[in-house]
Protein backbone atom coordinates (compact mmCIF):
# COMPACT_ATOMS: atom_id res chain seq x y z
CA UNK A 1 0.00 0.00 0.00
CA UNK A 2 1.07 3.81 -0.71
CA UNK A 3 4.35 2.56 -2.69
CA UNK A 4 4.89 6.46 -3.28
CA UNK A 5 5.31 7.08 0.18
CA UNK A 6 6.40 4.02 2.34
CA UNK A 7 9.71 2.47 0.25
CA UNK A 8 9.66 -0.80 2.76
CA UNK A 9 7.43 -2.22 5.41
CA UNK A 10 10.68 -2.09 7.63
CA UNK A 11 10.73 1.82 7.59
CA UNK A 12 7.26 2.03 9.11
CA UNK A 13 7.40 2.86 12.91
CA UNK A 14 4.34 3.58 15.41
CA UNK A 15 4.22 6.63 16.89
CA UNK A 16 1.34 5.65 19.06
CA UNK A 17 -0.60 2.55 19.63
CA UNK A 18 -4.42 2.05 21.87
CA UNK A 19 -6.70 0.00 22.92
CA UNK A 20 -9.43 1.64 22.54
CA UNK A 21 -12.96 0.74 24.45
CA UNK A 22 -16.74 1.85 23.11
CA UNK A 23 -20.17 0.97 25.47
CA UNK A 24 -23.05 2.44 26.02
CA UNK A 25 -21.80 5.22 28.57
CA UNK A 26 -18.38 6.00 25.82
CA UNK A 27 -20.48 5.14 23.01
CA UNK A 28 -17.97 6.64 20.06
CA UNK A 29 -15.37 9.12 18.45
CA UNK A 30 -16.54 12.25 16.75
CA UNK A 31 -15.20 12.35 13.29
CA UNK A 32 -11.31 13.38 13.06
CA UNK A 33 -8.15 13.30 11.65
CA UNK A 34 -5.28 11.39 12.78
CA UNK A 35 -1.56 12.82 14.08
CA UNK A 36 0.46 10.40 11.85
CA UNK A 37 1.38 10.48 8.36
CA UNK A 38 -0.40 6.97 8.01
CA UNK A 39 -2.69 5.58 10.76
CA UNK A 40 -4.29 1.82 10.66
CA UNK A 41 -7.33 0.44 13.19
CA UNK A 42 -7.96 -2.98 14.07
CA UNK A 43 -10.87 -4.63 15.44
CA UNK A 44 -10.25 -6.25 18.27
CA UNK A 45 -13.72 -7.46 18.86
CA UNK A 46 -16.55 -9.94 16.92
CA UNK A 47 -19.12 -8.10 15.27
CA UNK A 48 -21.43 -10.12 17.34
CA UNK A 49 -20.71 -8.67 20.83
CA UNK A 50 -21.61 -5.39 20.73
CA UNK A 51 -25.12 -3.74 18.90
CA UNK A 52 -24.11 -0.21 16.71
CA UNK A 53 -20.03 0.86 16.07
CA UNK A 54 -18.19 1.07 13.21
CA UNK A 55 -15.71 3.12 11.79
CA UNK A 56 -17.02 5.41 8.91
CA UNK A 57 -15.08 8.08 6.57
CA UNK A 58 -16.75 10.82 6.64
CA UNK A 59 -16.04 11.36 2.33
CA UNK A 60 -17.35 8.02 2.04
CA UNK A 61 -21.07 8.82 4.08
CA UNK A 62 -21.51 7.46 6.88
CA UNK A 63 -21.75 3.80 5.81
CA UNK A 64 -19.90 1.29 7.96
CA UNK A 65 -16.46 -0.01 6.99
CA UNK A 66 -17.19 -3.82 7.27
CA UNK A 67 -14.67 -4.95 10.12
CA UNK A 68 -15.00 -8.29 11.82
CA UNK A 69 -12.71 -9.38 14.45
CA UNK A 70 -9.16 -9.15 13.19
CA UNK A 71 -10.18 -6.71 10.03
CA UNK A 72 -8.54 -3.08 9.59
CA UNK A 73 -8.32 0.00 7.24
CA UNK A 74 -4.40 1.64 6.58
CA UNK A 75 -5.37 5.00 5.56
CA UNK A 76 -3.42 8.38 5.27
CA UNK A 77 -4.04 9.78 8.98
CA UNK A 78 -5.47 13.45 7.39
CA UNK A 79 -8.69 10.91 6.72
CA UNK A 80 -11.46 12.26 8.69
CA UNK A 81 -13.35 9.41 9.92
CA UNK A 82 -15.32 8.70 13.29
CA UNK A 83 -17.19 5.93 14.74
CA UNK A 84 -20.89 5.04 15.11
CA UNK A 85 -22.32 4.88 18.59
CA UNK A 86 -22.46 1.86 20.37
CA UNK A 87 -25.80 1.24 21.37
CA UNK A 88 -25.23 -2.38 23.45
CA UNK A 89 -22.27 -4.68 24.43
CA UNK A 90 -18.72 -3.37 24.22
CA UNK A 91 -16.57 -3.35 20.97
CA UNK A 92 -12.75 -2.77 21.26
CA UNK A 93 -9.90 -1.43 18.65
CA UNK A 94 -6.54 -1.07 18.22
CA UNK A 95 -5.28 2.46 16.93
CA UNK A 96 -2.04 3.18 15.76
CA UNK A 97 -0.34 6.39 14.11
CA UNK A 98 2.59 5.30 12.48
CA UNK A 99 5.71 7.24 10.86
CA UNK A 100 7.73 6.52 8.35
CA UNK A 101 11.55 6.33 9.62
CA UNK A 102 13.04 7.24 6.09
CA UNK A 103 11.25 10.87 5.58
CA UNK A 104 11.29 13.99 7.36
CA UNK A 105 7.51 15.20 7.49
CA UNK A 106 8.43 18.88 7.15
CA UNK A 107 4.59 20.07 6.72
CA UNK A 108 3.37 17.66 9.42
CA UNK A 109 6.17 19.14 11.65
CA UNK A 110 5.27 22.77 10.85
CA UNK A 111 1.72 22.47 11.34
CA UNK A 112 2.07 20.83 15.04
CA UNK A 113 4.53 23.54 15.54
CA UNK A 114 1.69 26.14 14.37
CA UNK A 115 -0.78 24.51 16.49
CA UNK A 116 1.60 24.90 19.56
CA UNK A 117 1.96 28.82 19.43
CA UNK A 118 -1.91 29.12 18.84
CA UNK A 119 -2.44 27.66 22.07
CA UNK A 120 0.70 30.16 23.84
CA UNK A 121 -1.38 31.80 21.82
CA UNK A 122 1.25 33.28 19.53
CA UNK A 123 -1.28 33.86 16.51
CA UNK A 124 1.21 35.61 14.57
CA UNK A 125 4.15 33.11 14.32
CA UNK A 126 1.39 30.01 14.61
CA UNK A 127 0.20 31.61 11.10
CA UNK A 128 3.55 31.81 9.76
CA UNK A 129 4.15 28.27 10.22
CA UNK A 130 1.10 27.69 8.32
CA UNK A 131 2.11 29.76 5.83
CA UNK A 132 5.55 27.94 5.45
CA UNK A 133 3.92 24.43 6.02
CA UNK A 134 1.50 25.51 2.72
CA UNK A 135 4.69 26.44 0.61
CA UNK A 136 5.68 23.01 0.96
CA UNK A 137 2.38 21.62 0.09
CA UNK A 138 -0.04 23.84 -0.99
CA UNK A 139 -2.83 21.22 -0.70
CA UNK A 140 -3.03 20.69 3.50
CA UNK A 141 -6.57 21.29 4.17
CA UNK A 142 -5.48 21.07 8.18
CA UNK A 143 -2.97 24.24 7.86
CA UNK A 144 -5.48 25.96 5.92
CA UNK A 145 -7.84 25.51 8.13
CA UNK A 146 -6.01 26.37 10.89
CA UNK A 147 -5.34 29.62 9.48
CA UNK A 148 -8.65 30.26 8.99
CA UNK A 149 -9.68 30.04 12.24
CA UNK A 150 -6.69 32.72 13.22
CA UNK A 151 -8.04 35.02 10.74
CA UNK A 152 -11.29 34.70 12.10
CA UNK A 153 -10.11 35.80 15.81
CA UNK A 154 -8.60 38.70 13.75
CA UNK A 155 -12.17 39.31 12.63
CA UNK A 156 -10.34 38.90 8.94
CA UNK A 157 -13.68 37.29 7.80
CA UNK A 158 -12.80 37.39 3.92
CA UNK A 159 -9.15 36.12 3.96
CA UNK A 160 -10.34 33.55 6.28
CA UNK A 161 -13.37 32.31 3.92
CA UNK A 162 -11.54 32.38 0.73
CA UNK A 163 -9.30 29.82 3.25
CA UNK A 164 -11.91 27.06 4.06
CA UNK A 165 -13.24 28.12 0.28
CA UNK A 166 -9.98 26.38 -1.01
CA UNK A 167 -10.26 23.75 1.62
CA UNK A 168 -13.67 23.05 0.34
CA UNK A 169 -12.35 22.85 -3.12
CA UNK A 170 -9.99 20.36 -2.30
CA UNK A 171 -11.95 18.12 -0.69
CA UNK A 172 -14.79 18.11 -2.72
CA UNK A 173 -16.95 19.55 -0.08
CA UNK A 174 -16.84 16.26 2.16
CA UNK A 175 -15.41 17.89 5.81
CA UNK A 176 -17.89 18.90 7.86
CA UNK A 177 -15.54 20.97 10.37
CA UNK A 178 -14.58 23.05 7.33
CA UNK A 179 -18.04 23.50 6.48
CA UNK A 180 -18.94 24.36 10.17
CA UNK A 181 -16.27 26.98 10.58
CA UNK A 182 -17.23 28.72 7.30
CA UNK A 183 -20.43 28.71 9.01
CA UNK A 184 -19.39 30.73 11.78
CA UNK A 185 -17.18 32.52 9.61
CA UNK A 186 -19.97 33.56 7.57
CA UNK A 187 -22.07 34.12 10.23
CA UNK A 188 -19.97 36.81 12.21
CA UNK A 189 -19.59 38.39 8.71
CA UNK A 190 -23.61 38.85 8.30
CA UNK A 191 -23.86 36.22 5.68
CA UNK A 192 -26.49 34.77 7.34
CA UNK A 193 -28.18 33.10 4.01
CA UNK A 194 -24.54 31.91 3.14
CA UNK A 195 -23.99 30.60 6.86
CA UNK A 196 -27.09 28.50 6.86
CA UNK A 197 -26.55 26.65 3.33
CA UNK A 198 -22.62 25.83 4.85
CA UNK A 199 -24.57 24.97 8.34
CA UNK A 200 -27.18 22.30 6.63
CA UNK A 201 -24.01 20.79 4.13
CA UNK A 202 -22.09 20.54 7.31
CA UNK A 203 -25.07 18.46 9.33
CA UNK A 204 -25.63 16.20 6.29
CA UNK A 205 -22.63 15.14 6.71
CA UNK A 206 -21.98 15.14 10.56
CA UNK A 207 -25.33 15.09 12.54
CA UNK A 208 -23.87 14.32 15.50
CA UNK A 209 -21.75 17.41 16.16
CA UNK A 210 -24.30 19.07 18.45
CA UNK A 211 -22.25 22.41 18.35
CA UNK A 212 -23.01 22.29 14.60
CA UNK A 213 -27.14 21.49 15.24
CA UNK A 214 -27.06 23.79 17.75
CA UNK A 215 -25.34 26.82 15.51
CA UNK A 216 -27.70 25.95 12.80
CA UNK A 217 -30.93 26.04 14.93
CA UNK A 218 -30.24 29.72 15.91
CA UNK A 219 -29.60 30.31 12.94
CA UNK A 220 -32.78 28.77 11.42
CA UNK A 221 -34.55 30.37 14.69
CA UNK A 222 -33.91 34.05 13.45
CA UNK A 223 -35.34 32.90 10.39
CA UNK A 224 -38.40 32.04 11.63
CA UNK A 225 -38.35 28.36 10.69
CA UNK A 226 -39.14 27.14 14.44
CA UNK A 227 -40.24 23.89 13.26
CA UNK A 228 -36.64 23.34 12.01
CA UNK A 229 -35.27 25.34 14.55
CA UNK A 230 -36.47 22.98 17.04
CA UNK A 231 -35.40 19.84 14.73
CA UNK A 232 -31.95 21.12 14.91
CA UNK A 233 -32.26 21.53 18.72
CA UNK A 234 -33.09 17.99 19.33
CA UNK A 235 -30.63 16.87 17.30
CA UNK A 236 -28.20 18.70 19.33
CA UNK A 237 -29.13 17.15 22.49
CA UNK A 238 -29.31 13.45 20.99
CA UNK A 239 -25.47 13.59 20.27
CA UNK A 240 -24.59 15.74 23.84
CA UNK A 241 -27.67 15.45 26.27
CA UNK A 242 -25.63 17.93 28.58
CA UNK A 243 -25.66 20.31 25.80
CA UNK A 244 -27.24 22.78 28.01
CA UNK A 245 -28.00 25.97 25.65
CA UNK A 246 -29.89 23.66 22.94
CA UNK A 247 -32.35 22.73 25.88
CA UNK A 248 -32.60 26.08 26.60
CA UNK A 249 -33.07 27.48 23.50
CA UNK A 250 -35.49 24.40 22.54
CA UNK A 251 -37.76 25.30 25.73
CA UNK A 252 -37.69 29.11 24.61
CA UNK A 253 -39.05 28.05 21.67
CA UNK A 254 -41.66 25.64 22.42
CA UNK A 255 -42.72 28.70 25.30
CA UNK A 256 -42.94 31.40 22.75
CA UNK A 257 -45.25 28.96 20.87
CA UNK A 258 -47.45 28.59 23.51
CA UNK A 259 -46.13 25.04 24.84
CA UNK A 260 -45.59 25.25 28.09
CA UNK A 261 -45.88 21.64 29.34
CA UNK A 262 -43.20 20.64 26.61
CA UNK A 263 -41.26 23.90 27.47
CA UNK A 264 -41.08 22.96 31.33
CA UNK A 265 -39.69 19.25 30.40
CA UNK A 266 -36.91 21.10 28.30
CA UNK A 267 -36.13 23.55 30.78
CA UNK A 268 -35.77 20.85 33.77
CA UNK A 269 -33.64 19.09 31.33
CA UNK A 270 -31.56 22.51 31.21
CA UNK A 271 -31.32 22.44 34.75
CA UNK A 272 -29.34 19.30 34.78
CA UNK A 273 -27.06 21.15 32.70
CA UNK A 274 -24.31 22.99 35.25
CA UNK A 275 -23.53 25.67 32.75
CA UNK A 276 -26.89 26.81 32.04
CA UNK A 277 -28.72 25.68 35.17
CA UNK A 278 -29.04 28.98 37.13
CA UNK A 279 -30.63 30.33 33.30
CA UNK A 280 -32.50 27.13 33.04
CA UNK A 281 -34.33 28.09 36.69
CA UNK A 282 -35.05 31.26 35.91
CA UNK A 283 -36.86 30.26 32.74
CA UNK A 284 -39.29 27.67 34.87
CA UNK A 285 -40.19 30.42 37.23
CA UNK A 286 -41.28 32.26 33.92
CA UNK A 287 -43.37 29.09 32.32
CA UNK A 288 -44.65 28.40 36.24
CA UNK A 289 -45.56 32.11 36.55
CA UNK A 290 -47.50 31.59 33.17
CA UNK A 291 -48.99 28.33 34.57
CA UNK A 292 -50.09 30.45 37.43
CA UNK A 293 -51.80 32.96 35.58
CA UNK A 294 -53.69 30.78 33.57
CA UNK A 295 -54.86 28.57 35.96
CA UNK A 296 -55.96 31.75 38.24
CA UNK A 297 -57.94 32.73 34.83
CA UNK A 298 -59.91 29.73 34.66
CA UNK A 299 -61.03 29.78 38.29
CA UNK A 300 -58.66 26.84 40.05
CA UNK A 301 -56.91 29.01 42.51
CA UNK A 302 -55.28 26.42 44.72
CA UNK A 303 -53.57 25.20 41.51
CA UNK A 304 -52.14 28.43 40.51
CA UNK A 305 -50.81 29.18 44.15
CA UNK A 306 -48.63 26.02 43.61
CA UNK A 307 -47.57 27.14 40.62
CA UNK A 308 -46.90 31.27 42.05
CA UNK A 309 -45.12 29.55 44.63
CA UNK A 310 -42.51 27.19 42.51
CA UNK A 311 -41.75 30.09 40.39
CA UNK A 312 -40.98 32.47 43.20
CA UNK A 313 -38.58 29.57 44.67
CA UNK A 314 -36.98 28.42 41.33
CA UNK A 315 -36.15 32.24 41.14
CA UNK A 316 -34.83 32.28 44.45
CA UNK A 317 -32.41 29.64 44.25
CA UNK A 318 -31.26 30.98 40.85
CA UNK A 319 -30.51 34.34 42.11
CA UNK A 320 -27.34 33.25 44.09
CA UNK A 321 -26.08 31.39 41.34
CA UNK A 322 -26.29 34.41 38.80
CA UNK A 323 -24.30 36.75 41.12
CA UNK A 324 -21.22 33.89 41.69
CA UNK A 325 -21.33 33.95 37.84
CA UNK A 326 -20.99 37.24 37.73
CA UNK A 327 -18.73 37.82 40.75
CA UNK A 328 -16.22 35.34 38.74
CA UNK A 329 -15.87 38.03 35.91
CA UNK A 330 -18.02 36.71 33.25
CA UNK A 331 -18.27 39.33 30.64
CA UNK A 332 -21.26 37.78 28.68
CA UNK A 333 -24.08 39.44 27.86
CA UNK A 334 -25.97 36.65 27.98
CA UNK A 335 -25.33 36.46 31.75
CA UNK A 336 -25.96 40.25 32.43
CA UNK A 337 -29.30 39.95 30.66
CA UNK A 338 -30.49 36.86 33.27
CA UNK A 339 -29.23 38.60 36.01
CA UNK A 340 -30.86 41.90 35.39
CA UNK A 341 -34.30 39.95 34.82
CA UNK A 342 -34.44 38.97 38.80
CA UNK A 343 -35.74 41.96 40.00
CA UNK A 344 -39.02 42.43 37.78
CA UNK A 345 -39.54 38.57 37.52
CA UNK A 346 -39.44 38.14 41.07
CA UNK A 347 -41.54 41.31 41.60
CA UNK A 348 -43.92 39.36 39.14
CA UNK A 349 -44.01 36.45 41.37
CA UNK A 350 -45.06 38.51 44.22
CA UNK A 351 -47.68 40.49 42.64
CA UNK A 352 -49.32 36.71 40.89
CA UNK A 353 -49.06 34.99 44.41
CA UNK A 354 -50.49 37.89 45.95
CA UNK A 355 -53.23 38.49 43.92
CA UNK A 356 -54.20 34.59 43.99
CA UNK A 357 -54.57 35.07 47.84
CA UNK A 358 -56.54 38.26 47.20
CA UNK A 359 -58.66 36.09 44.95
CA UNK A 360 -59.49 33.33 47.47
CA UNK A 361 -60.06 36.14 50.11
CA UNK A 362 -57.54 35.52 52.16
CA UNK A 363 -56.08 38.67 52.61
CA UNK A 364 -53.35 38.40 55.42
CA UNK A 365 -51.68 36.16 53.21
CA UNK A 366 -51.95 38.74 50.47
CA UNK A 367 -51.39 41.29 53.08
CA UNK A 368 -47.73 39.21 54.40
CA UNK A 369 -46.76 38.54 50.33
CA UNK A 370 -46.79 42.44 49.56
CA UNK A 371 -45.14 43.06 52.29
CA UNK A 372 -42.32 40.50 51.50
CA UNK A 373 -42.39 42.21 48.16
CA UNK A 374 -41.67 45.89 49.87
CA UNK A 375 -39.04 44.65 52.31
CA UNK A 376 -36.83 43.02 48.93
CA UNK A 377 -37.53 46.00 46.84
CA UNK A 378 -38.35 49.43 48.73
CA UNK A 379 -37.18 51.14 45.99
CA UNK A 380 -40.33 49.70 43.27
CA UNK A 381 -43.14 52.23 43.63
CA UNK A 382 -45.54 49.91 42.24
CA UNK A 383 -44.27 47.90 45.17
CA UNK A 384 -46.16 49.87 47.64
CA UNK A 385 -49.19 50.54 45.44
CA UNK A 386 -50.02 46.73 45.54
CA UNK A 387 -49.70 46.49 49.54
CA UNK A 388 -51.94 49.76 49.68
CA UNK A 389 -54.67 48.18 47.67
CA UNK A 390 -54.87 45.08 49.67
CA UNK A 391 -54.66 47.00 53.10
CA UNK A 392 -57.23 49.00 52.18
CA UNK A 393 -59.26 46.03 51.37
CA UNK A 394 -58.73 45.30 55.47
CA UNK A 395 -59.72 48.63 56.60
CA UNK A 396 -56.18 49.48 57.60
CA UNK A 397 -56.79 53.32 55.96
CA UNK A 398 -53.67 54.37 57.91
CA UNK A 399 -51.54 51.25 56.88
CA UNK A 400 -52.28 52.34 53.33
CA UNK A 401 -52.09 56.31 53.52
CA UNK A 402 -48.45 55.01 54.75
CA UNK A 403 -47.84 53.10 51.79
CA UNK A 404 -48.86 55.40 49.39
CA UNK A 405 -46.90 58.31 50.47
CA UNK A 406 -44.07 55.75 50.14
CA UNK A 407 -44.64 54.95 46.72
CA UNK A 408 -45.43 58.74 45.78
CA UNK A 409 -42.02 59.57 47.30
CA UNK A 410 -40.69 57.56 44.98
CA UNK A 411 -42.16 59.07 41.93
Amino acid sequence: LFPEIVSSPSVLRAHSVSLLKYNSSHPRTDVHVDNGILAMTLAMTPKDDYVGGGTFFEHMGDDVIPMDVGHGTFRPGSVRHGGHKVTKGTRYILGAFLLIEDRVEHVRRLKNRGSELRRIPDLEGAAKHFEWALALNPKCTTCLKDWAEILLTQKRYDEAEAKLRRVLELLEEKDSDALFSLGVILSEAGKDDESIEAYTKSVKLNAEDAELCYNLGIKLGAKGDVKAEMAMYARATDADPSFGGAWLNWGTALAESGNLEDAEVMFLKGQECPDVSAKAMMNLGLVYTKKAEFSAAGGNLESAKDFAMKAGEMIDTAKPLLDEILAKGSSSDDDKKYAAQFTPLRLTCHRVLGSIYAGMKDFSSAEDEFKRASERFPQIPGVWEMLARVLEIQGKTDEATEARTRRQALM
